[in-house]
């Protein structure tokens, strides 16, 4: 998510989305961290034995589904939005930034334990997400309909013209490709994949998500392995600006603790989109015995987003000393890739990780929407939603439609709202599932 510093509605949403973090924290008795080594034994410790079972009902493997929500998260936040909350609030805004994700996991977990427990079947196929358990759970339909309308709406924004430029642009500067092609290219190879509907997209997101991982967090292993000696220094920063402040050069003068709060909290809770109940709708197509087996991957989806592939930025970031050249954004991330691998080949490893990035997040956010849509008017609305979809992507690559962004921008950050008011509504019902699972 980009839009976390530049919208009226961050602050109050910010401030409800820790608020409930921690609500959710202690009603479910600190599961992320009481139950980690479980979750981590019964998630990516379990690989081999992750289809989800013979008796599990759904369309796709937890690990698919773990896969396509990551698609959405790990996007073009994880390369340029760690750069501006430490350009915005310093090195310390990190340290807040891995808080505000350890409450996101009971949030994440929270969204999609509902979304499997009230899932349900339209025109053949799972369904699930906010609507659903806001309508079917919390018994509050215009709740739902007003999730979906902003998702279907939103989703066209930071879902996808917004990725489909950062794609284009990157491929101009690296490559010298005009952006019409690119679009070209963005939009018919993500039509092949959209038209097959979420089996496709969970197929595909499965074997993206793993290679743009290994392929980014190696890269930046290997230029911390080079400027190992740097470690100590950046986390002291990271530690020691969480409590004092300390400003990145050219970033806001002066960087308070205050600020390094604001921007570091707003990074942990929008890089995973903890709290907008998106992924939910992903995860809840997935073949599970249990919601519970399926929430405890939306732990390790927000520990990965956020405390794996944002902290490698972050610390490529301030060991190569890219956070002190007064750059900001991509243009710092790219600095210090530079800085770290010889030649041209920093700035192209920034570039082929946006590209992978934005492109598998297109294909996510094309299934939430589409499913919002659905919800709304109807199963044959689909194909018309994707259409739409698949064209949007060739404007967006032109840097058309801005005026479209902003308002779905805002929409994103509203979509959080209905979700919320579900997870506290409901978290009676998340507290017994949750007792009732591991009482087994």
């Amino acid at each position: 998510m980009e839009w976390f510093h530049n919208t009226a509605i961050v602050l109050p949403l910010t401030f409800l989305i820790l608020a409930v973090g921690i609500f959710l924290t202690f009603r479910l008795q600190l599961i992320q961290l009481r139950r980690f080594f479980y979750i981590l034994k019964n998630t990516l410790g379990s690989l081999s034995a992750a289809a989800g079972g013979r008796k599990a009902s759904g369309e796709i493997t937890p690990f698919q589904a773990l896969t396509t929500a990551l698609a959405a998260t790990v996007g073009t936040g994880n390369i340029a939005g760690v750069a501006t909350a430490i350009f915005l609030g310093g090195p310390g805004a990190i340290f807040w930034m891995w808080v505000s994700a350890f409450f996101g996991m009971a949030i994440k977990y929270s969204e999609i334990v509902l979304a499997v427990h009230y899932r349900t079947t339209v025109g053949g196929s799972i369904a699930g997400g906010p609507m659903y358990f806001l309508e079917k759970g919390l018994r509050k339909p215009f709740l739902a309909v007003l999730f979906a309308a902003f998702g279907a709406l939103a989703a066209f924004g930071i879902g996808n013209m917004v990725q489909a430029n950062s794609v284009a642009d990157a491929v101009r500067a690296s490559f010298g490709v005009p952006v019409y092609i690119t679009g070209f290219i963005l939009a018919f190879l993500s039509g092949l994949i959209i038209l097959g509907g979420i089996k496709r997209i969970a197929l595909i997101t499965s074997s993206i998500v793993p290679f743009m991982a290994f392929f980014y967090i190696s890269a930046s292993l290997l230029i911390l392995f080079f400027f190992r000696q740097q470690i100590p220094e950046a986390l002291g920063h990271i530690f020691v600006g969480a409590f004092s402040g300390q400003a990145a050069v050219g970033g806001v003068a002066g960087a308070t603790v205050l600020s390094a709060w604001r921007y570091g909290i707003s990074r942990g809770i929008f890089t995973n989109e903890a709290g907008l109940g998106s992924a939910s709708i992903a995860h809840a197509a997935a073949r599970t015995t249990h919601p519970v087996r399926q929430g405890i991957w939306g732990v390790m989806e927000v520990f990965i987003d956020t405390h794996v592939v944002c902290t490698m930025t972050a610390l490529v970031l301030l060991t190569t000393g890219a956070w002190e050249t007064g750059l900001d954004g991509a243009s710092m991330t790219v600095e210090a890739f530079s800085r770290g691998i010889p030649g041209n080949l920093g700035q192209y490893v920034v570039t082929i990780g946006l590209i992978f990035f934005a492109f598998s997040t297109v294909l996510s956010w094309a299934y939430y929407g589409e499913k919002c849509m659905e919800y709304l008017l109807g199963n044959r609305s689909v194909r018309f939603y994707r259409a739409f979809w698949i064209l949007f992507i060739f404007v967006g690559s032109l840097g058309g439609l801005r005026a479209v962004w902003a308002l779905a921008d805002i929409l994103n950050g509203l979509m959080a709202f209905p979700n919320l008011v579900g997870l506290l509504g409901l978290s009676g019902v998340l507290s017994r599932l949750t007792r009732e699972y591991f009482a087994r």
